[in-house]
Formats: structure tokens, C-alpha cells, sequence
């Protein structure tokens, strides 16, 4: 049986005719980019890692690690070559959780051409100090309470709005994930375990009402059978330690803020 003939467009090309005549120069150019933020919880402050410039443009400034992605390269496959050239990070720690956090391609946001940044969040427990590599002079994690700080840092291009969306998605997949067990080494206390949220959301959490709701959450944390040695001068009640569960998804969700109660009800 003989192959079907290769269909013709309106103006009678093949495919293969009509690549042979496509001139991509005819479009504006337009790059793509990676940027990751990669969030952890270092020295008990929940922290991004950033790196500062050290050439043109933004040069001075701190900014994400990240940059282009190169003709045959995969997206994944950049995130995880910049972060070795940028950071000495030449492999992401086991445990870590990577996703796309989103699209950033606003047309001024890179003075050198029309570049579209696709953004990366990381999710990591206690990282190894970082060192700057090719493009940077420093690489430094900071204190995500101190970037909006006056002595804050400077940052380059979009990255505080890329920054404040890998926050937020942080701060949500915690309520209705296990994500916030990524932050920690197996295996962990529940009071450990509140920490990570306290530190992530702001806001503090009632040691007794925390434990309540994530105990009654299926698959959420699973005890280890062990003990933790009471800890500090004056000793302290022992901890029961804990590791991560096979839930996916926490039902229900542990919430920032608590919905209101009706009038009447208890809570």
C-alpha cells in the first residue's frame, strides 16, 4: 500500500516545501528564560535564595537565580543547569518539590528584548550554604520577612512579583497539602511541624488545636515510634516523632484564618 501524499496548503505547498521557505526573521525576536525561586526554611526563617548580578543589565541588583534556556535544552533541564552555575547547587537535595510556578511576559520586563520568563518554585529542607557562580558575585538566602525591609535587597527585572506569587502559592498549598513536610527532615516533632507553618504563614498557631487538627487528618503525618529527647536547659515534655504520610491532598484543610463562627455557635 502506498503512502498518502503529503497535503498541500492553500497556496499549494507541502509541509516540507513550506519550512523550507519559513523565514523566522520576519517576527520579532523573543527569548525564553528561566527564573527559580527556591524557598526553604533556614536557621527557623523561611527564605529565598537570591543571587546578585554582577553584569549587565540590573547589575548590582539581586534577582532569581535563572537565564536562558539554550536552542536544545528542556526547561527542566535549564532550571537544573542554572541553579549549578548560578548557586554551586549542581543537583536539587532528595526531598525537594519542584513545580512551574507561572508565565511572566510582560513586554518591558527585560531591557534587552522581548523575553518570556517560565518560573520555577522549589521546596527544600535545610540547604547547603550557597556559592555564586559565573553570572553573580554573591548568592545568599534571605529572610522572605526582610525583603520589603529598608535594608532590604534591590531586585532586578519582575522578581518581586515573581517572588510574592511563589510566596502565596506556598502559604496556600500548605493548607490543603503536605507540602509543609518538605521543609523538614524525617524524622520530626509536631511542634517542629507547627514551626514550618508559623514561619510560612506569619501567623501563629495554638500548640493544642494544631496537633488536634493535624492528627485527625488521614495519611497527613505517621507516627515513628520513637521519642525525641526533651530539648533545651530545663528539659521539657519528651516528642513523639513523626514522617511524612502518603496523603495528597489534606481534607480538611488547614486554614490561615479560620472562617468566622455564626453568632451562637461554639467553637
Amino acid at each position: 500500500m502506498s503512502e498518502p501524499a503529503e497535503a498541500r496548503n492553500r497556496a499549494g505547498l507541502t509541509e516540507t516545501e513550506f519550512l523550507a521557505g519559513y523565514d523566522p526573521r520576519r517576527f520579532p525576536p523573543v527569548a525564553v528564560t528561566v527564573d527559580i525561586v527556591l524557598l526553604t526554611v533556614r536557621q527557623g526563617r523561611f527564605s529565598v535564595l537570591l543571587v546578585r548580578r554582577a553584569e549587565h543589565p540590573e547589575m548590582g541588583k539581586w534577582a532569581l537565580p535563572g537565564g536562558f534556556v539554550q536552542e536544545h535544552e528542556d526547561l527542566d533541564e535549564a532550571v537544573l543547569r542554572e541553579l549549578g552555575e548560578e548557586t554551586g547547587l549542581e543537583q536539587l537535595p532528595p526531598g525537594i518539590h519542584l513545580e512551574q510556578l507561572r508565565t511572566y511576559g510582560r513586554p518591558d520586563r527585560d531591557p534587552r528584548m522581548r523575553v518570556f520568563s517560565v518560573a520555577y518554585v522549589a521546596f527544600a529542607p535545610h540547604l547547603p550554604a550557597p556559592r555564586a557562580g559565573s553570572d553573580a558575585d554573591l548568592a545568599r538566602y534571605w529572610p522572605v520577612a526582610e525583603l520589603s525591609s529598608p535594608d532590604g535587597p534591590r531586585l532586578a527585572f519582575d522578581h518581586a512579583t515573581i517572588i510574592d506569587d511563589a510566596i502565596e502559592r506556598a502559604r496556600s498549598k500548605i493548607e490543603y497539602t503536605p507540602l509543609a513536610t518538605a521543609f523538614l527532615e524525617e524524622p520530626f516533632s509536631l511542634s517542629e511541624l507547627r514551626a514550618i507553618y508559623e514561619e510560612v504563614w506569619g501567623t501563629p498557631q495554638d500548640p493544642s488545636n494544631f496537633r488536634r487538627k493535624v492528627l485527625r487528618l488521614e495519611g497527613f503525618v505517621v507516627p515513628v515510634g520513637e521519642i525525641a529527647p526533651p530539648r533545651g536547659p530545663h528539659g521539657g515534655r519528651p516528642a513523639e516523632l513523626y514522617r511524612r504520610g502518603p496523603a495528597q491532598v489534606l481534607w480538611p484543610p488547614l486554614r490561615r484564618r479560620e472562617p468566622e463562627e455564626a453568632p451562637g455557635e461554639e467553637g
